[in-house]
């Protein structure tokens, strides 16, 4: 009789504590927050930890998704899509589709640079990056071979099968360096190069994504790279033997931002998370990983970032013209 009474008590306890971790459970998840990621797997990696560490009730989840599959994404989605918070995707992108966007605008943006006051009410610029030509200059040296001083240089036989580029149509690095070069020398030339350089037997891979180039640099595979320039610093200061050069004329860049998505705003959870990006990660993010200038007075702390990084014209990087031109990249 004492046994059943003990059993008894056993199962009760049992499902007592079951209840209690069902409830704890079911807490956290309804202070979900889920955030749709195109900055790179390291920053998403440290942007978690720091997010879990200051909001240990809430169950945060990072999605990572390329720039063109966020945006595609969440265009099919529309307003009842899974997604809280937008992170990292490119400004013509969000300019796009601000329709999804909540009403930000109480979030002020005096202490941004004047060129990096964009998107209205409805997102905020959480970073610029730019791209470079990095060339690993051990190999080079071993071939007997020079540096390249410009795209030109790109095309001579001796560089044959030793150079990456992130392709437009995957990656928002790739498109950049395109439109880069649209601008400065005309769509027909730009093409006319793109589609030379593609049959010179130089071009060892158009790679699917923005890191894929300086990868394959790290890797020993090819020895120039069309990439990102914070990568570049970053392998760098791993001891990689790489030099940073910037051709006429001049790195590609853009900016990418952030917003919440229609209908989110009231959320406690996403506000307070959406919050502490404004306030704290948009930050650190340059502190840690990409300090190219959005802020006013912003310091530069990366260790070996170039400070004078000569920029080249972006005018009209928006989605319909990047539409228009990825409708004539075959490479």
């Amino acid at each position: 009789m004492k046994m059943k009474k003990l059993l008894s008590l056993l199962l009760v306890l049992a499902l007592c504590l079951g209840s209690m971790t069902a409830l704890s459970g079911c807490g956290k998840k309804g202070n979900t927050v889920v955030i749709y990621s195109s900055d790179e797997d390291y920053i998403n990696e440290y942007f978690l930890q720091r997010l879990e560490e200051q909001f240990p009730d809430y169950n945060i989840q990072i999605e990572y998704l390329s720039t063109g599959e966020n945006a595609a994404l969440l265009k099919t989605e529309g307003k009842d899509t899974a997604c809280d918070i937008v992170w990292g995707l490119e400004v013509g992108y969000l300019d796009n589709m601000t329709d999804l966007l909540a009403d930000i605008g109480d979030y002020s943006k005096d202490h941004y640079v004047e060129d990096m006051q964009m998107g209205g009410k409805k997102y905020l610029v959480a970073h610029r990056y730019s791209g470079c030509i990095v060339v690993n200059t051990d190999m080079l040296e071993d071939k007997g071979l020079a540096k390249p001083t410009s795209y030109e240089d790109l095309l001579k036989p001796e560089y044959k099968n030793l150079i990456a580029m992130p392709n437009p149509k995957s990656s928002g690095t790739g498109y950049i360096y395109l439109k880069s070069l649209v601008n400065a020398w005309g769509e027909d030339k730009a093409f006319d190069y793109f589609e030379k350089l593609s049959k010179s037997g130089n071009m060892m891979q158009f790679t699917s994504s923005g890191s894929g180039p300086i990868n394959l640099l790290v890797q020993g595979e090819i020895a120039i790279a069309m990439g990102m320039t914070s990568q570049a610093v970053i392998e760098q200061n791993n001891g990689q033997p790489f030099e940073i050069l910037f051709f006429e004329p001049g790195a590609p860049y853009t900016a990418c931002g952030y917003g919440i998505i229609e209908g989110k705003q009231d959320n406690k959870a996403v506000k307070e998370v959406f919050d502490f990006f404004y306030n704290t990660l948009v930050q650190e993010e340059k502190d840690k990983f990409l300090p190219e200038t959005i802020f006013k007075g912003q310091e530069m702390k990366v260790e070996g970032y170039p400070t004078d990084i000569p920029y080249a014209d972006m005018a009209g990087n928006t989605a319909d013209e990047k539409t228009r031109l990825l409708g004539k990249w075959i490479y």
